[in-house]
């Protein structure tokens, strides 16, 4: 087993939070950017073909789903429990883990997140990827222990880090 790589959890979970706030801003902009279209004068439909304003219309609803679900996430990202785990704790939310991949030996680190699945941090000159637990990924490794072997479709990782 290789030694643990230490992370600085509290740092993680502020870079994450960080990342999902810059996710909702955009969503913000583009919102209040569809609504702007949506409401202008020149949108107004001067026929019934002519549908550029309705068209906007659904546009911004979308976005604005969008910027309530970022802003949802934030707030259950925010009551996330930051521990740090040991040799002896099985994988919960708030773990971060190193899978080596058996056949290539390739090392991935996944944070076990309930929100924001599939985003991708740098951290400390390392890349983690944000896993919840809908992820056939997260399934697997929800309740897992260090050096479990958790199988993927044709791939077989090796849980060996958990902190």
């Amino acid at each position: 087993m290789t030694p643990n790589l230490k992370t600085n959890k509290q740092a993680l979970h502020q870079l994450i939070l960080a990342e999902l706030k810059s996710r909702y801003d955009l969503a913000s902009a583009a919102a209040l950017q569809a609504y702007e279209t949506a409401t202008h004068e020149e949108n107004v439909a001067e026929n019934k073909y002519d549908t550029l304003g309705l068209e906007a219309s659904y546009l911004a609803e979308g976005q604005s789903r969008r910027v309530a679900e970022a802003e949802r996430e934030i707030k259950s990202f925010e009551r996330l429990s930051i521990r740090e785990f040991n040799e002896d704790d099985s994988v919960q939310f708030a773990a971060c883990v190193g899978l080596r991949e058996l056949s290539s030996q390739a090392l991935m680190e996944v944070f076990l997140s309930p929100v924001a699945g599939g985003v991708r941090i740098e951290f400390e000159g390392r890349q983690i990827l944000l896993v919840t637990d809908q992820a056939p990924l997260g399934k697997a490794l929800l309740g897992a222990y260090l050096e479990d072997e958790i199988s993927l479709g044709d791939k077989t990782f090796l849980l060996e880090t958990l902190s």
